[in-house]
């Protein structure tokens, strides 16, 4: 059924009359305590990952632990994102400061800017405006371009790139749009400079302190490793997954994708209910653990179109590597 399809009369039908304003206010509803879960779950998660590393030091589980801590960076940025739409506590103060100082501060990024930046995507889905429209417009890719870009990030090259672009989007030396200047409001002036550093390195400071006291200060390479590499490529899936190979970039429920998950994926890739993305956009007010819910209702009521729900991530990886190689050569 299409976003506004005829059921046989004369008015189209939209899929809001067909979900009730008691089950909206249902999914709409904020649990503090499963807000605060969501935070200390990536922060468990993290720990017990570098706790693998110093109890069984080897190749093998520092490749476990970048993995598991680049999907934890991500689900800090998870965090960020529910804060931004504030989706974590009623109080607006305490949901910035959580979304900030126990989530987006650690992993290079800010709650306030990419609110505003971010409410430009959701408006602006699918539009040659978006934002986010370059994280999946390329794709179907070729396999050997693909690689190509799994090469770049797990090597550190795309990681290394995003750190020099992210610090002069910081201090105000960036010539392009980006989360320190999209959104705002006319005549305002984006707040930049080497103070907008100083929680990035704090939240840091913290955490190599926690591993110092604990005897294993060289852990920290490990979020530093992680943050250039694994998140990175982690990022990429999602954002492939999310808006790529879409039927219809205008359609908002053809304009989304959500992956269905197995727990390696959630453990992996997909933390803190991200796959849920079409829903998401859908009602962006919801709360992260509400998505899977919502996910069912829409099932129930067939609003699904089965071409934008993925059966896993290898899915949507087969989808994104679908372009035929090309004689003359491929894309990078």
């Amino acid at each position: 059924m299409s976003s506004e399809e005829s059921t046989g009369a004369n008015e189209p039908v939209r899929w809001l009359d067909l979900v009730s304003p008691e089950e909206r206010r249902a999914l709409l509803q904020l649990e503090p305590l499963r807000a605060w879960a969501m935070v200390a779950s990536n922060w468990a998660l993290t720990f017990a990952a570098m706790a693998l590393v110093a109890a069984f030091p080897n190749p093998l589980t520092v490749v476990i632990a970048l993995f598991v801590i680049g999907a934890r960076q991500l689900g800090m940025a998870i965090v960020m994102h529910e804060a931004a739409h504030r989706t974590m506590f009623k109080n607006r103060r305490l949901n910035d400061w959580v979304g900030n100082w126990l989530a987006a501060y650690p992993v290079w990024a800010d709650v306030g800017p990419y609110r505003a930046y971010h409410l430009v995507h959701h408006a602006k889905t699918g539009t040659a405006e978006d934002p986010d429209l370059g994280l999946a417009a390329p794709f179907p890719i070729t396999k050997s371009s693909f690689k190509r870009k799994v090469w770049r990030d797990l090597s550190g090259q795309t990681g290394w790139k995003q750190a020099k672009a992210v610090f002069k989007r910081d201090m105000g030396l960036s010539m392009k749009a980006n989360q320190r200047t999209l959104g705002m409001n006319r005549g305002e002036r984006p707040d930049v400079g080497w103070h907008k550093l100083v929680p990035v390195a704090l939240t840091n400071l913290v955490l190599l302190g926690i591993l110092t006291l604990a005897g294993y200060p060289l852990l920290y390479l490990l979020w530093v490793g992680a943050w250039l590499t694994t998140y990175r490529l982690v990022t990429r899936i999602r954002a492939i997954a999310e808006h790529g190979m879409v039927p219809d970039n205008l359609d908002p429920l053809r304009n989304t994708r959500t992956t269905l998950t197995a727990w390696w994926e959630r453990l992996l890739v997909a933390p803190n209910h991200v796959n849920y993305h079409l829903e998401h956009h859908l009602m962006m007010t919801v709360p992260a653990y509400n998505l899977r819910g919502f996910h069912r209702l829409l099932r129930a009521r067939n609003l699904l179109d089965e071409r934008c729900v993925a059966a896993g991530y290898a899915e949507v990886l087969r989808l994104a590597t679908a372009r035929v190689e090309s004689t003359r050569g491929s894309s990078a």
